[in-house]
């Protein structure tokens, strides 16, 4: 491991968001005091992000570079599950092209059959939902064949159980992130936490993201969201109005799917209110 420091320049170019982010590729000038001097950060494929609030106005905080998929993780009780959060995750993932792995967490706490039920719209939507319980031992091995030998990232808000999954997927694994997280936290509240890759032994790497509260989208026009829903994107063109805000507008084509059950008012809701920049 080399520590490294930014090219001051890299600094001047790259202002409104993070310069060097965890699965980065970089170019490094090693110095002979063995530490080195990051002197380009390759273009990322993609990039799991979140909108954070700065000095300077909005930030785009990089919480994973180059990721091969992202699993959003929600606990089906305590906490329950927050499904327009879930949404705003899915287009965040949807707009960048990483492929998303939705898990609902603490099964035993409601049955198969009702987690099923409450995950049934992303299903539907062809969207992959791994049902996992901790306590039961249910759904583990399937998820770690899915993140082996893939650079994934953990995410969804606090207390759905992320390190409880880790430590089941890999012993003592969750252990050591919420280590890290407890000496980060003692260091202050507004303390940038740091984010680290963890090896699997069976191939690939693991990022534990922190506990989001808030999830704001970045760069992102009203307009252009019917692209990331993907019940609607093939409506819009059957609109009567080709600005059609899907609200209320006559001959709206989404507005009809959502009256005859094709398209699920919870997810319009979460639709409109993203267009409204409303959480």
């Amino acid at each position: 491991m080399i520590t490294c420091q930014l090219r001051g320049r890299l600094k001047q170019e790259r202002q409104n968001e993070t310069i060097a982010a965890v699965g980065d590729h970089v170019i490094v000038t090693a110095l002979n005091d063995g530490s080195g001097v990051i002197e380009e950060v390759m273009p990322r494929e993609n990039a799991f992000f979140r909108m954070a609030p700065s000095a300077r106005g909005e930030f785009k905080q990089v919480l994973l570079a180059n990721p091969d998929l992202v699993c959003l993780v929600f606990a089906c009780d305590h906490p329950a599950p927050s499904f327009r959060m879930l949404d705003r995750f899915l287009v965040i993932t949807e707009k960048q092209q990483i492929p998303q792995l939705i898990v609902a967490n603490k099964i035993d706490l409601v049955g198969r059959s009702t987690a099923e039920s409450m995950f049934s719209i992303y299903t539907g939507l062809g969207y992959q939902v791994v049902y996992t319980s901790v306590k039961e031992a249910i759904g583990i091995e399937r998820l770690h064949d899915l993140i082996s030998g893939k650079i994934t990232a953990f995410s969804g808000p606090s207390g759905v159980g992320k390190s409880s999954l880790l430590n089941q997927i890999q012993p003592g694994l969750g252990l050591v992130i919420g280590d890290l997280k407890e000496t980060q936290a003692r260091k202050g509240k507004h303390t940038t936490v740091v984010r680290e890759l963890f090896e699997l032994k069976s191939g690939g790497f693991v990022a534990d993201m922190p506990g989001l509260r808030s999830l704001s989208l970045w760069d992102t026009e009203p307009e252009e969201l019917d692209a990331y829903f993907p019940e609607l994107c093939d409506l819009v063109s059957d609109c009567q109005f080709s600005n059609c805000s899907h609200q209320s507008e006559p001959g709206c084509a989404v507005k009809r799917a959502v009256e005859n059950g094709t398209v699920s008012p919870e997810r319009y809701e979460s639709y409109i209110r993203l267009r409204a920049g409303d959480g």
